[in-house]
């Protein structure tokens, strides 16, 4: 097992993030959990370490929100992630960590810029569109497998319909718990979860249940409007660092 102290530091601090993320609190910002995690081991370990650890922080947000859902954007946005998971297992190997975070990134950045527009206001609150909930559920699949960032594109769809603060916890939480699960049959072919990753994930899954238990309880008493409005700017910051974090990984890949 690893002590260093640098590395525990880093990677409680990224699982705690991911489990306030999880329990709806952050918005995306639980996306930088590998992202940090690439700190101190490579993104394709963090990976495959990350998603038992995910796998435990859904259960309890799920458990947590079990009442609290939206059942039409699960069936709309679902059969697209199925999809989107099946072409990151058949481009794993093809597609880098840094054009993935870069792309993200800049989706990520168009989305809130479109979300200031006049236009955007008077979409909000209409019914789940069809197609692009899938589209966008097909590309929440696909990041989420490479590099467990599959939070913005979820948020493209979900946030504009301007959800109650429980029901869109808890639409998150179903939707990525099964997204995840998903994840584990490719996983373990692709030799992402090995004895030592299982083990690191094992000693960080309590800090995980942690997180998502502290962001439940934080979710439960912040207002709507002050919830929407600190996850659009947590998820600007996040699409900056994205697009920062992608651009340089492939400058110094091409150096």
């Amino acid at each position: 097992m690893i002590i260093d102290p640098w590395f525990v530091a880093v990677a409680v601090t990224a699982v705690l993030l991911v489990g306030l993320s999880k329990a709806g609190l952050l918005g995306s910002l639980g996306v930088v959990g590998v992202p940090l995690l690439t700190l101190v081991m490579p993104a394709r370990d963090a990976a495959g370490m990350m998603l038992p650890v995910l796998l435990a922080m859904d259960c309890i947000a799920i458990y947590a929100y079990r009442k609290h859902f939206d059942w039409r954007i699960l069936k709309i946005m679902l059969p697209g992630a199925a999809i989107g998971t099946l072409i990151g297992w058949a481009l794993w190997s093809f597609v880098s960590d840094n054009v993935v975070l870069l792309f993200v990134g800049i989706i990520t950045l168009l989305f809130v810029l479109d979300a200031m527009l006049p236009l955007r206001k008077k979409l909000e609150g209409l019914p789940p569109s069809k197609p692009w909930g899938t589209f966008w559920g097909l590309f929440s699949g696909f990041t989420s497998f490479v590099s467990h960032t599959g939070g913005p594109p979820f948020q493209i769809y979900v946030l504009p319909q301007r959800l109650q603060p429980l029901v869109y916890s808890g639409t998150t939480a179903i939707f990525f718990g099964i997204v995840n699960a998903a994840k584990l049959i490719p996983y373990y072919f692709l030799g992402q979860l090995s004895v030592h990753s299982l083990e690191l994930s094992a000693a960080l899954i309590p800090v995980g249940i942690v997180g998502v238990l502290v962001g439940v309880y934080l979710v439960k008493r912040v207002s709507a409007v002050l919830f929407y409005r600190i996850a659009y700017w947590l998820v600007f910051a996040l699409a900056l660092k994205l697009i920062w974090d992608g651009a340089t990984g492939l400058m110094h890949g091409v150096a």
